[in-house]
């Protein structure tokens, strides 16, 4: 049989005499941050109920120390209580009809302050990215780097269509988008920024429109030009991270060399027939584009897209692994693709892991000295 203490629940009005005594309870309301941002017990312990297990020993430290834990109805608090007994706390009790209970039998309550430290977010955005405040690894604060970086996206096409989309979903604060391109009817195969109502106009004001309508907090900046020698330099140095959905050789080395100048990490894929590709370069001492290709294939070796054809999905697993690496960089969490090349293979469902290393002999990062190093 289970030592484990059995646990029980208090009415409202048994609570509120306890709160009156010389040592009240800890109470712990475990209700989402939206809840918990519209009212709340005077004195409680906001702790979500998907961070309870995470985070209450470093709160709670005392396992004998008396806690009522409380949510909306009772539901959630009942599961809390439980857990807590699970990881050894002895005293734990669940509010009966939680806090609807509470304001109804007329005890006293209050909207919390709001917490004005970098962390903050607003009730909106405490909506909206519930499910980043739920995973540890991310949580308000990770949410906060989020909103205050900036990404640029070289293309609006294949690549840069799941890339942004996902990038805009996830609450990254501003996104830059380089291109100079229209809108045609053989682009909607594939690139899902943009609609049939939309062909014949720039990409970058139908990517703005398309993801501006998904997040009012994503602030998306257009670059109409074609990334050059000449303004390559000053687009890059306003980014955080570089999204490389160029579908040409030239672009990608001009992206390598000048994210190497400013030491901007470079998350990097190409696409072809049913064959993606994927990996990051770190611009700091990690293997970069010339290492892994010195040069540029002979013509007709490697043909684009256009000429060889796309899976039209391909391109949206591949994106959608570029926003998923670049959140990685910006959250500083996991395991980046730095040193690794990973090949998919869509007929086959196979991924391969190649490794990278950098070359003594790159004409580029072996001679450059990048700022920051």
């Amino acid at each position: 049989m289970s030592n484990q203490p059995a646990p029980k629940d208090i009415n409202v009005a048994e609570l509120a005499a306890w709160l009156r005594r010389p040592t009240p309870p800890i109470l712990l309301d475990v209700r989402d941050p939206d809840e918990q941002a519209t009212g709340c017990i005077v004195d409680a312990l906001l702790l979500p109920r998907a961070l309870l297990e995470s985070r209450i020993s470093a709160l709670v430290p005392d396992r004998n120390a008396p806690i009522v834990a409380y949510c909306a109805g009772g539901a959630r608090s009942d599961m809390a209580v439980r857990a807590l007994c699970a990881m050894g706390y002895q005293q734990v009790s669940s509010l009966r009809g939680g806090f609807t209970e509470w304001q109804r039998a007329g005890f006293e309550w209050i909207v919390p302050k709001p917490d004005f430290s970098p962390d903050q977010l607003t009730v909106e955005q405490n909506k909206r990215y519930a499910r980043h405040l739920r995973l540890p690894e991310i949580g308000a604060k990770g949410q906060r780097k989020l909103l205050d970086a900036s990404v640029l996206c070289v293309g609006a096409g294949g690549l840069g269509s799941p890339a942004s989309l996902y990038l805009a979903a996830a609450g990254v604060g501003r996104l830059g988008i380089v291109d100079d391109d229209v809108v045609e009817l053989s682009n909607l195969q594939r690139q899902i920024l943009h609609t049939e109502s939309r062909i014949g106009m720039p990409k970058i004001d139908s990517a703005a429109q398309a993801l501006g309508a998904l997040n009012s907090d994503c602030h998306v900046t257009k670059i109409p030009e074609r990334l050059t020698a000449k303004n390559a330099l000053t687009i890059l140095a306003d980014y955080d991270v570089i999204v490389d959905g160029s579908d040409n050789f030239a672009t990608r080395y001009l992206i390598n060399d000048t994210a190497l100048r400013l030491a901007k990490p470079v998350v990097h894929a190409a696409i072809q027939g049913f064959e993606g590709q994927l990996t990051v370069f770190a611009a700091t001492g990690a293997p970069c584009y010339r290492c892994l290709f010195p040069q540029a294939p002979p013509a007709g070796v490697a043909p684009s897209c256009q000429e060889a054809g796309v899976l039209g999905v391909l391109p949206g697993v591949m994106g959608i692994l570029q926003a998923t690496e670049t959140i990685k960089l910006i959250l500083d969490i996991g395991d980046s693709l730095v040193g690794r090349f990973v090949i998919y293979d869509a007929l086959a469902l196979r991924f391969r892991e190649l490794k990278m290393r950098r070359d003594p002999n790159c004409p580029v990062c072996s001679t450059l000295t990048i700022a920051g190093e």
